[in-house]
């Protein structure tokens, strides 16, 4: 059985991650459509320059989140080392199962969890910290291809909005066109992160569209 591109990209990056990165890169490009479409009956439509932002946005904020990923992937792993270092440095048993306790609180977790079912895992972590040996804290190979995986993925949101644009003489349609496409994308962004996460599809699709739309339009007014 051959797998394809998502399950590859699923298997590199969180899929509630890679959904996200593409919804911000929806954004991004219909901030600049939809913005050229606002002024184009003051100023004319020019769709190479048109093309040329948008694709520029879209790769220059691939890279942007391509290295916050990064940083914040060594801020966690570097997090999680310290707390590995004091838990061994905890004067007490007590006061090493309070951090862990903190760190990793079951009142965030989807279930109702016991009192003594909680100080039982906290207890099986504290048996597993105290007998393992720290490691640095470095950038993996999976880590670098999820980088580059949140780079592609924001940057390939622009190739529906200009596409549009090499098949389309007329450029007022083929904005339209474009804007319609990207729209459509956001739905399906919406239903694919329903169907991830069990949620409910359609309603989700929906909700997306318009929170994408919402978002545009806060970017478009505050000159984004």
């Amino acid at each position: 059985m051959t797998s394809n591109p998502i399950d590859h990209i699923t298997d590199i990056i969180d899929p509630g991650d890679a959904l996200g990165e593409v919804l911000f890169g929806l954004i991004m490009a219909l901030t600049f459509t939809v913005g050229a479409r606002l002024v184009v009956n003051e100023e004319g439509l020019d769709t190479q320059e048109l093309i040329a932002a948008t694709i520029g946005c879209n790769l220059a904020w691939g890279i942007i989140d391509a290295v916050l990923f990064v940083l914040g992937t060594t801020f966690y792993k570097s997090r999680r080392l310290r707390l590995f270092r004091q838990i061994k440095a905890a004067g007490s048993e007590t006061a090493a199962l309070e951090m862990l306790a903190k760190e990793f609180p079951i009142e965030e977790a989807p279930f109702s969890a016991k009192a003594g079912d909680a100080d039982a895992l906290y207890r099986s972590l504290l048996t597993l910290a105290c007998r393992a040996d720290p490691v640095k804290a470095s950038l993996s190979k999976g880590d670098l291809l999820a980088a580059i995986a949140v780079f592609a993925l924001v940057s390939a949101t622009s190739i529906p909005a200009v596409i549009p644009f090499f098949f389309i003489d007329n450029a007022h349609l083929a904005l339209r066109t474009s804007n319609l496409f990207l729209i459509m994308l956001l739905f399906v962004t919406g239903y694919a992160w329903a169907k991830l996460s069990g949620g409910r599809p359609f309603y989700a699709g929906m909700t997306m569209t318009g929170l994408g739309l919402v978002l545009v339009s806060i970017a478009i007014a505050l000159g984004g």
